[in-house]
């Protein structure tokens, strides 16, 4: 199946979903009710000879000399420690909304120094920190690696994924909960995924006709203000009713989509082109280079030598011109460009130039 033709099924099955209801969680958030980010620094010990060099990352020597002293070990002055069991690592997680103490959350860890593979290795109880520098949470627990890496003695070396970076399920325990909004007052704001006025206003519809009106009004395209109970249970059941709602949203703006590193093209439904007409072809040129042998006569007293012959072949594609009507849809685009045989990078030069002539009636966006 052509390409182009497999992109404008997929995109018409995509658009057709578009059309159906959908929930009002799907299509936005709570203001105030959002996932919050730790970061931490740590070691990682109990590695197999695979972990940093006192060289190239003394900051793992001087980690270390620092989590001695507090546990009472008092290392001498001039004392060089060996870490090749012991790895510098940068910690990283996510706090759900709501979340309490005593609860479990997941750990990231990736090495910062040169490590080799973090297979085998525990985490030592780690801090994490919010943006406000407070400690949310304490790591510690042995580390998952998907990685494999594996070096020989002469240099030689084999590295299957991602050994220097792994996860600790239920890692890091919550010390701290985030202060939330959500239980003041008698009102909340819905924040949409993506602004639209036609679906913020079918939102505040859908609101008003199940609650009455006056519940909800928008404050502007992607923001919607609605009356709730005070009392944080009946919230909660307010909340499950009208996140659970449906309606259809509004078709998003007419777009095309370009990723030129990959030549990936996704073309909204409403993309329409003015009349227009497009010929494109492709000009190669190929030189090629034949070697031939210039043998002397016996008494000439020359030597031989290799001569280079080189040809050079001009060759363009004879690519028909096809015609645009006035608004046409985008089965009769993929069509036409089917009918040239374009490839990716023939159909982003098109539609640059469709652009350029003021014929394409989208916005186009190159990533």
């Amino acid at each position: 199946m052509n390409i182009f033709r497999f992109l404008a099924i997929s995109l018409l099955l995509v658009t057709t979903g578009a059309a159906q209801a959908e929930r009002i969680k799907d299509l936005t958030s709570i203001q105030g009710v959002r996932d919050n980010d730790l970061v931490g620094y740590g070691l990682i010990v109990g590695l197999t000879g695979s972990g940093d060099s006192a060289n190239s990352a003394p900051y793992t020597g001087q980690s270390m000399r620092s989590m001695l002293k507090r546990l009472g070990v008092n290392i001498p002055d001039g004392v060089t420690l060996d870490t090749k069991n012991v790895a510098a690592v940068a910690l990283s997680a996510t706090l759900p909304a709501f979340a309490k103490p005593g609860q479990k959350i997941d750990v990231n860890v990736s090495s910062i120094g040169n490590a080799a593979s973090l297979k085998g290795g525990t985490l030592l109880m780690t801090s994490l920190r919010g943006v406000d520098g407070e400690v949310y949470a304490i790591a510690q627990g042995n580390v998952i690696v998907g990685g494999v890496g594996v070096q020989t003695a002469n240099g030689n070396s084999v590295t299957i994924n991602v050994p220097t970076a792994g996860r600790i399920p239920s890692g890091a325990s919550v010390e701290r909960a985030v202060p939330s909004p959500f239980a003041n007052g008698n009102h909340l704001v819905l924040d949409m995924h993506s602004a639209d006025f036609t679906t913020a206003n079918r939102i505040v519809d859908a609101i008003n006709e199940t609650f009455g009106k006056g519940t909800a009004s928008a404050i502007d395209g992607g923001s919607i203000a609605v009356r709730a109970p005070a009392t944080v249970g009946e919230k909660v059941g307010f909340i499950a009713e009208l996140e659970n709602l449906e309606l259809t949203p509004g078709d998003a703006a007419a777009r095309i989509v370009v990723n030129s590193r990959t030549g990936t093209v996704v073309i909204g439904r409403h993309v329409k082109i003015s009349a227009t007409a497009v010929s494109h072809g492709n000009l190669t040129v190929t030189v090629t280079s034949t070697p031939q042998v210039s043998q002397p006569n016996a008494f000439a007293g020359g030597n031989t030598a290799v001569v280079n012959q080189e040809n050079v072949n001009v060759s363009e594609e004879k690519n028909p011109a096809f015609v645009f009507d006035p608004g046409v849809s985008l089965d009769d685009i993929v069509n036409a460009i089917n009918r040239v045989g374009a490839s990716p990078s023939d159909l982003i030069a098109i539609l640059e130039a469709l652009k350029a002539a003021g014929a394409l009636r989208a916005e186009l966006i190159v990533i």
